[in-house]
């Protein structure tokens, strides 16, 4: 039986709707203005009195959650994790890992391409390291990091059954080429990230990605635009922001926002193992963290991950930024589905995916449909 949402505010990611309906099942049957609307027998109507509805939030970049880590391995329990993110509005989603040892990073994964096998969420991995820079490591343990090879990337693609989508790499770090050149025949997103990668070195690279923009890169100089200054200025770099206020300030949200625009951000959460469980010591990579004031740090104070919801980064964007509801809702899904080639989502409209998302006036998740099953938020 199919379903019918009415009386909404509906962003689409392409228009807006005053006051319209969206009928699906598990695929979107129609939308319109409510004008257009016709009553159908035996169907469920959810009147929501002028709420909005946007597309499902599609992070592609997150290392876990409440209590769980993707390097956990665990199929079970990564799922169990995933259904939790419903409540932030998430309706996509890629299992990030990182810089481990070969054996624990091959463990993750295995499980993640078996966790996928039964949950619709799952739509790539992001493999985070260990191609990366210590000069740059952030949070990512130095001892495993190395340069980037074909062969490396070669056989994790393969014990993952094919679903890296996207590689956070350092390109300074030797001939890189051959190993791009794998990534961009098997349909993997090349992002520079925890990189001192120059401008230079990046207009000769194949990265058209950047991986939490501001944070473990070279950062912006007038002498040298570094790895920041190359995601804000090429127009076809898609910039990943964690907008929780700490990792980036509001006010260099805003300017990014500015200098960039909406069209090539993608919001992120770049979450870890302690989001949505008590603040205190958590860990991050075999590593100690401590949560204290919504902030993970490492015990020598670098940031470490977030404890950031995406419903908050979607409101915190719109606050710190100045955007629209509209430009929101292309850096936190349309983007997303454009760059991985989602066609059947991040965008409302007749065939693609139910992946729906109901917020009150304060744009807070108050139901998340998923492939048409509506899950319902206090």
């Amino acid at each position: 039986m199919s379903q019918v949402i009415i009386h909404a505010k509906i962003y689409t990611g392409e228009t807006v709707i005053a006051d319209g309906f969206i009928r699906f099942d598990e695929e979107i049957i129609a939308l319109g203005s409510m004008e257009q609307y016709e009553a159908m027998a035996e169907e469920e109507v959810l009147d929501v009195q002028g709420q909005i509805v946007v597309p499902g939030f599609i992070d592609i970049h997150s290392h876990g959650g409440y209590g769980v880590d993707n390097m956990d391995g665990d199929p079970e329990v990564i799922n169990e994790m995933i259904q939790k993110l419903l409540a932030e509005g998430i309706t996509s989603y890629f299992p990030t890992t990182m810089t481990q040892s070969d054996e624990n990073i091959e463990r993750a994964l295995a499980g993640i391409k078996q966790a996928k096998e039964s949950n619709p969420m799952i739509q790539g991995i992001h493999l985070e390291g260990p191609f990366v820079s210590p000069d740059y490591k952030g949070a990512q343990p130095e001892k495993y990091m190395r340069a980037a090879d074909a062969g490396t990337i070669k056989r994790w693609n393969e014990i993952a059954g094919g679903n890296i989508r996207l590689v956070t790499y350092a390109p300074e770090m030797g001939d890189v080429s051959a190993f791009e050149a794998y990534c961009e025949a098997n349909d993997i997103i090349l992002s520079v990230g925890h990189s001192g990668a120059t401008y230079e070195q990046l207009k000769a690279s194949k990265a058209t990605h950047v991986t939490h923009l501001f944070n473990g890169q070279l950062g912006l100089h007038h002498r040298e635009i570094g790895v920041a200054g190359y995601g804000l200025l090429e127009d076809d770099v898609y910039t990943e922001m964690i907008v929780d206020g700490f990792h980036v300030t509001p006010a260099m949200v805003k300017l990014a926002y500015k200098t960039k625009g909406a069209d090539h951000i993608a919001l992120i959460t770049d979450s870890m193992r302690a989001k949505g469980i008590p603040e205190g010591e958590s860990e991050l990579g075999g590593q100690k963290v401590i949560v204290k004031d919504k902030q993970a740090r490492l015990e020598n104070g670098s940031l470490a991950g977030s404890v950031l919801t995406f419903n908050d980064a979607f409101k915190n964007m719109i606050k710190f930024s100045g955007c629209s509801i509209e430009e929101a809702v292309q850096m936190s899904a349309v983007n997303q589905a454009r760059e991985f080639s989602l066609t059947k989502k991040g965008v409302l409209k007749e065939g693609n995916d139910a992946d729906i998302l109901v917020l009150d006036q304060e744009l807070t998740v108050k139901q998340t449909i998923l492939g048409g099953t509506i899950h319902a938020f206090e």
